[in-house]
């Protein structure tokens, strides 16, 4: 009666009631992005649920749940990369969430029983035009071509971006002509892997190199930047959407699990559900520059949009996940690491 009496007088004052606490959320992120502040606060907004977040890198925490065990206060999990999912599938965290919100927002091939995608990007190619034409390398499998050697830059191979892309190459390709690629792509380096993505976009662009592999957020963050560098490193490089012609270009994901001994579970699923709104998923275009995996959601991302439309690769997630480990023992016979 109170609370139907205090909801009357806020409305005659203009006001709307507030949210009432209900409850607590336990999180465990590997994702680093000041943006996602935006997105937790919102569903704190929304549902009174009170968010508390542990951040770290992704085997560390990983490993805190194995010793938590049972008594682990974490209701979810989330990380980037099919490859990390893989390894936390692999000890069995998982809980299975049964959603009829999530199974009509989110596209099958970028859920599981386990998790759910909440945000997608690209792997992407860049070039320096005064070093390498395009129609050179408007392919993953071109960069293993012999006309390219001395001119390939990327991370190391033991990176979960570039084991993934392995991993979907060896669902497109087999096993045998993956390595044949990795070991091409080996003998195409101009330097020893290293640095992050960004670090591969600047030496493309300062010419230590001809083209390089990298995430396509990582580029847009440049796209959208207002320093004079940054804008410097845009212009001398060229972007490509690969493998238009034939299975698509390769995409990553960020993605969230309940975890098994999770002690708010009405709470973890409701987090899981609001990811898949448009209001959380127009947090990770326009904040982090990563498309959307519900279904018709518009965003305002400048650079995202001058990017232009592109055919992605709609191998289901979960199976990259199944390949990683070869993808790994590939690259390693292959030198690549």
């Amino acid at each position: 009666m109170k609370k139907v009496v205090l909801a009357t007088l806020l409305s005659t004052l203009g006001l709307s009631a507030p949210v009432l606490a209900q409850g607590e959320l336990n999180i465990y992120s590997s994702r680093h992005y000041q943006t996602d502040e935006a997105l937790y606060a919102g569903f704190t907004e929304q549902t009174g649920i009170k968010i508390n977040r542990i951040e770290a890198k992704e085997d560390e925490l990983l490993e805190r749940i194995r010793n938590e065990g049972a008594n682990s206060p974490a209701d979810i999990l989330i990380t980037v990369d099919a490859s990390r999912l893989a390894k936390a599938e692999e000890m069995g965290i998982f809980e299975p969430v049964k959603s009829a919100v999530l199974e009509e927002r989110i596209p099958a091939h970028l859920r599981d029983d386990n998790w759910i995608a909440f945000s997608t990007r690209a792997r992407v190619i860049v070039y320096n035009p005064d070093m390498v034409q395009g129609e050179q390398v408007q392919t993953y499998e071109s960069l293993a071509d012999p006309a390219l050697k001395g001119k390939v830059c990327t991370r190391s191979g033991s990176h979960p971006y570039n084991l993934s892309l392995g991993a979907a190459m060896i669902k497109h390709h087999g096993a045998e002509k993956t390595e044949e690629w990795a070991r091409g792509l080996v003998n195409n380096f101009a330097r020893t892997p290293k640095g992050g993505d960004t670090d591969q976009i600047r030496s493309v662009a300062a010419g230590e190199c001809g083209v390089a592999i990298v995430n396509s957020y990582y580029f847009a963050r440049l796209m959208n930047s207002d320093r004079a560098q940054d804008q410097e490193a845009v212009n001398a490089v060229r972007f490509v959407w690969p493998n238009q012609a034939s299975w698509g270009t390769h995409i990553n994901i960020s993605g969230a699990g309940m975890l098994k001994h999770a002690p708010n579970k009405e709470a973890a699923v409701k987090f899981l559900e609001y990811l898949s709104s448009d209001d959380a998923q127009r947090y990770f275009a326009d904040g982090n520059n990563e498309w959307p995996t519900a279904k018709n959601v518009t965003v305002n991302n400048p650079a995202l949009e001058k990017l232009g439309p592109f055919k992605a690769d709609e191998l289901p997630v979960g199976e990259l996940a199944d390949t990683v480990a070869e993808a790994q023992r590939i690259y390693d016979r292959a030198g690549y690491r």
